[in-house]
C-alpha cells in the first residue's frame, strides 16, 4: 500500500559529473558565477557617467559581492584615464588657508622632489651669494657714499669749531665739543679751572655748534634711509639673479600645469624675505645650523603630495575602505605639541579615501557608513557638492577642533555601496535623497542554477581560489563533492549556493589535512573529512540532545504505536551550526467549543506563523468533516518539553494527523516522522530546512538501531531539496529506512495510521471504516452533545 510514495535512493541527492567542463567553458568564465543580473547592472552604473548613477551592491555577506566588483571594477579601471595629482601648499598671504595645486597624473611626486632640489640649490646658492666680490664690492661703495656724505657734514662741522677754539671728537656715533688751550684739548678738570667768562663763551659756542650740526645732518635720517633700501635693493638683486638659473628650469618644465607656474611664483616672491631672515652670513652664523635651514625651508615651501598615481599604475583607482570612520573617508589634520601648545600647517593635512578614489571608484560598506557618526551626511554633501572639504565634523556642535581650511578639491568619484537588503530597504524608506544619488541596484542572488555553464564557472573559481591561495590541486572527485555541497547549502538539486565563500573555506581545512598526509592533492576524502570535522567542532548541542532522547530525559519514541501523539520535525540554527531534531506533537480532543488550543501560542512562546499553522486545522476540519453540522470542538495542541519560542508552519501537518488519531482514537506509528505545512484544503506544502530534519531523526533511529520500519514524511514539492548525507542514502538502499513524499493529508493519515483515509464521494460520504468516516462520526457525536447541553440548559 502506498508503495508509489517511496523515494528511491536516486532521489536523495543530486547526481552530476564533470561532462559539461570543457576547458573553453572554463576559459570563458570573468567574473562570480551566475550572478549576470548583478554584472549586467554594476556595467552600466559603471558606465555611466552622468551625476547620481552610483551603485548599491545589494546582497548577503559571503555571496561574493566584494570579489566581483573589485574584480570587475580593477579591470574596466585600467582602460581608464589616470587621474588628475593634487598637493597642498603655504598661502603665504593667509597660512590658516592652505592652497591647492592641480597636476598633471603623476607628476605629484616628481613635483616634491623639484621642489627638494630646489631647496638644495637654494641652500648651497646661500649665504654663498652674499660673499661674492661683486656683492661685496657694491655693498661697499654704497656704505662707502653714505660714510662720505656722512663725513662730508661733519667736516663743516669741525671746520667752525676750530674756529671758535673748540674741538670736535667722534666716538662711533656721538660727537662731543672740548674747549682748546694752546691747541690742546682740556679736560674736565682743567675746564673748571677757567675763568667763569672763558667758560659761559666755550658755552655759547658749543650751542651754536651743536645747532649747526643737527642743520647739516639734518637729513641724516634720510641718508640712513637710503642707505638701508640700497643695501635691501642689493640684497635683492642678488637674490634674484642667484634665484633666476634655479627657477627657470622649473618654470620650463611645468609651464603648462598653471596651478604650479603660480605656486613657484609665490615661493619665489617670498623666497626673498626667508633668505634674508635665515640664510643672510650674519645670521647664519649666530643660530642656524643647516639641519634647521633646511627644515625652515622644508617647513615652508615643500607642498604636501595628497595624492598621486605612481608611475607603474595605469588608470582610474579602486579604493576599498573597509574602516570609513569619518577622518578616514574625508581626511583630516593633525596636530604637533610645541610647549603645550597644538601647532599645524598644511604639510599636516593627511588624505581620506575619497582623495584617493577621485577619479575613480570608491567601494564601501553600507552598514559601518550608518554606523559611524557624521559619515553618511558628510558623504552625501560631498557627492552633490562635487567637492571634498576636510574639516572637523565636531564644528558643527560648536567644539573647535581645526584651525586650518584647505581649499577644496573638486570630486569626481563612483561611489559603490555594498549591503544587505535590509539596509538598501531602510536607506530608501528613511531617506528622500538615497535614490537621487544611488540609482543603480546590483541585486546579488541567494541561489544561482545548476547550469552546464554555471557549473563550469564555480569549478573553474574552487580550482583558481585554490590556486591562488597556495593550496594542493582539486582533483574531479573533490568538485563533485563540493558541488554537492554547494546544493545542499541552497537547499536545491537544481540550484548551487551563491555563498561560495564556504566551499573557499572547506577547501582551506581540506588542503591542512592534505598537508598532514602528505598527499598531493586534495581528493573527496578530504573534502569529507574537511565537512565532518567542520561538523563535529559545531555539534556539540546536537550531541547533547541526541544523548537526552537515548537517555529517555527527552521523550521521543521510534517504535510502537500511540493514540494522540507523533514525532514531528525541527531545525535549530545556533551560532555557525543547524541541525534536525525531532520532537514529540500531543494532542487531546474533548467536547467543548473552545476550538483548537494552541498551548504554544497561549503562553506566548508561539511566533506568529506558527500559530497560524495551528489556526489553519480549523479552517481543514470544517472544510472536509463538518459540511452537515456545526464543528464544536475543545482540543489542545503542544510541543513536547520545547521551552523556547517556536516559528515557521512546518509542523501544521503533523499536527493535524495528531488531532485526527486523538479524534478518532486510531494510534499513529511512533518509528515515523513528519514534517510539512498545509492548506485549509488540505494540500501538503514545502517547508525549509528538509535535509537536516530528515538526518536528526535518522541519527536517533541509527543510535537505537534501525529496523527497517523507521521512516520520515515530507512534502512531495520539497524532493528537489534533498541533498542527505551518504549514511541516510545507504540505509535507504538497503532497506533499513524509507523516506516517503506525500502530495495531501490523507496519505499523510494513511501511512502513519496504516489505515485508508477515505475519499469523499459525489454526496460528501466518506467510506466506512475509513479514517474520515470515523473523523465525521466523533464530530458529530461531539456535536450533538452540544446540542444536547444546550438544550438542556434552554429547559432548566
Amino acid at each position: 500500500m502506498l508503495e508509489h510514495l517511496k523515494l528511491p535512493p536516486s532521489d536523495l541527492k543530486l547526481a552530476i559529473d564533470l561532462y559539461e567542463l570543457t576547458p573553453a567553458q572554463i576559459s570563458r568564465h570573468h567574473g562570480i558565477v551566475g550572478q549576470a543580473r548583478a554584472q549586467s547592472a554594476l556595467a552600466f552604473g559603471v558606465a555611466m557617467k552622468a551625476p547620481g548613477y552610483n551603485i548599491f551592491v545589494m546582497g548577503e555577506p559571503g555571496t561574493g559581492r566584494l570579489s566581483m566588483v573589485s574584480h570587475y571594477l580593477t579591470g574596466y579601471a585600467e582602460q581608464q584615464e589616470s587621474p588628475l595629482s593634487y598637493a597642498y601648499v603655504d598661502n603665504f598671504e593667509n597660512s590658516r588657508e592652505p592652497v591647492a595645486v592641480e597636476l598633471p597624473s603623476g607628476e605629484g611626486h616628481t613635483f616634491s622632489k623639484d621642489i627638494e632640489k630646489l631647496i638644495d640649490n637654494i641652500l648651497a646658492t646661500f649665504p654663498a651669494a652674499f660673499e661674492s666680490p661683486s656683492y661685496q664690492q657694491k655693498k661697499t661703495a654704497i656704505e662707502r657714499r653714505f660714510n662720505q656724505r656722512y663725513n662730508a657734514a661733519i667736516d663743516l662741522v669741525d671746520s667752525k669749531a676750530r674756529a671758535m677754539s673748540v674741538a670736535l671728537y667722534r666716538d662711533s656715533d656721538a660727537i662731543t665739543f672740548l674747549p682748546i688751550r694752546n691747541d690742546k684739548a682740556l679736560d674736565e678738570e682743567q675746564f673748571t679751572l677757567l675763568p667763569q667768562e672763558e667758560r659761559d663763551a666755550f658755552h655759547q659756542h658749543t650751542e651754536e655748534l651743536e645747532e649747526y650740526l643737527g642743520d647739516v645732518l639734518l637729513e641724516l635720517p634720510q641718508w640712513r634711509r637710503s642707505l638701508v633700501e640700497e643695501l635691501r635693493q642689493l640684497d635683492t638683486d642678488t637674490i634674484k639673479l642667484a634665484l633666476e638659473p634655479l627657477f627657470a628650469s622649473l618654470n620650463g618644465k611645468y609651464q603648462n600645469v598653471d596651478d604650479v607656474i603660480t605656486y613657484l611664483a609665490e615661493v619665489e616672491k617670498n623666497l626673498s624675505n626667508t633668505i634674508s631672515d635665515f640664510l643672510m652670513p650674519s645670521r647664519s652664523q649666530e643660530s642656524r645650523e643647516s639641519l634647521a635651514k633646511r627644515l625652515v625651508l622644508t617647513e615652508q615651501y615643500l607642498p604636501n603630495i595628497l595624492v598621486d598615481c605612481k608611475h607603474d599604475a595605469n588608470g582610474a583607482p579602486v579604493i576599498y575602505e573597509p574602516h570609513p570612520i569619518y577622518q578616514n573617508l574625508f581626511g583630516r589634520i593633525e596636530y604637533l605639541s610645541d610647549q603645550g601648545t597644538l601647532v599645524t600647517n598644511y604639510r599636516r593635512i593627511c588624505p581620506g579615501s575619497l582623495h584617493r578614489a577621485n577619479g575613480g571608484y570608491l567601494i564601501l560598506d553600507a552598514e559601518k557608513i550608518l554606523t559611524y557618526p557624521f559619515v553618511w551626511e558628510g558623504l552625501k554633501r560631498a557627492l552633490q557638492a562635487g567637492k571634498i572639504e576636510i574639516e572637523s565634523p565636531y564644528s558643527e556642535l560648536g567644539i573647535n577642533t581645526i584651525t586650518l581650511k584647505p581649499e577644496v578639491i573638486p570630486l569626481n568619484v563612483k561611489v559603490i555601496l555594498v549591503g544587505s537588503r535590509d539596509i538598501y530597504y531602510l536607506l530608501e524608506e528613511m531617506d528622500s535623497e538615497f535614490n537621487e544619488m544611488f540609482r543603480v541596484l546590483a541585486d546579488f542572488d541567494d541561489h544561482i542554477k545548476r547550469t552546464p555553464d554555471h557549473i563550469a564557472q564555480f569549478t573553474q573559481l574552487m580550482i583558481t581560489q585554490a590556486r591562488d591561495s597556495g593550496a594542493k590541486p582539486l582533483t574531479d572527485a573533490a568538485l563533485l563533492r563540493l558541488i554537492e555541497h554547494s546544493c545542499r547549502l541552497a537547499e536545491n538539486q537544481n540550484r548551487l549556493s551563491a555563498h561560495v565563500n564556504n566551499c573557499l573555506e572547506i577547501i582551506a581545512e581540506a588542503n591542512l589535512l592534505a598537508n598532514q598526509t602528505k598527499a598531493a592533492s586534495i581528493d573527496k576524502t578530504e573534502i569529507e573529512l574537511a565537512l565532518s570535522a567542520r561538523e563535529q567542532r559545531n555539534g556539540r548541542i546536537s550531541e547533547a540532545i541526541l544523548e537526552e532522547m537515548l537517555e529517555g530525559t527527552i521523550l521521543i519514541d521510534t517504535d510502537g504505536e500511540a493514540i494522540g501523539k507523533v514525532n514531528g520535525l525541527t531545525v535549530m540554527d545556533i551560532g555557525g551550526s543547524s541541525f534536525g531534531a525531532p520532537a514529540r506533537i500531543t494532542t487531546t480532543v474533548h467536547p467543548g467549543s473552545r476550538g483548537i488550543v494552541d498551548i504554544e501560542r497561549e503562553v506566548e512562546l508561539g511566533q506568529p506563523i506558527h500559530s497560524k499553522g495551528v489556526m489553519i486545522l480549523s479552517g481543514y476540519l470544517g472544510h472536509c468533516y463538518a459540511q452537515q453540522f456545526p464543528l464544536a470542538i475543545s482540543a489542545s495542541i503542544a510541543m513536547e518539553q520545547s521551552y523556547g519560542h517556536i516559528d515557521g508552519d512546518s509542523a501544521s501537518l503533523a499536527e493535524l494527523c495528531c488531532l485526527i488519531s486523538a479524534l478518532t482514537r486510531i494510534p499513529i506509528n511512533q518509528g515515523m516522522a513528519l514534517t510539512g505545512s498545509i492548506n485549509q484544503y488540505g494540500e501538503v506544502q514545502a517547508i525549509g530546512g528538509v535535509n537536516e530534519k530528515i538526518e536528526g531523526f535518522f541519527s536517533l533511529c541509527a543510535a537505537r538501531g534501525l529496523t527497517g520500519k523507521q521512516a520520515v514524511i515530507i512534502p512531495t514539492s520539497n524532493k528537489p531539496n534533498l541533498m542527505l548525507n551518504q549514511q541516510v542514502i545507504d540505509a535507504v538502499e538497503q532497506g533499513l529506512f524509507t523516506i516517503y513524499a506525500v502530495s495531501d493529508v490523507d496519505e499523510a493519515l494513511c501511512l502513519l495510521m496504516n489505515q485508508e483515509a477515505g475519499s469523499m464521494n459525489a454526496e460528501g460520504q466518506y467510506p466506512e471504516g475509513s479514517i474520515n468516516f470515523k473523523a465525521v462520526e466523533r464530530l458529530k457525536e461531539i456535536s450533538d452533545m452540544s446540542s444536547d447541553d444546550d438544550k438542556d440548559t434552554e429547559t432548566g
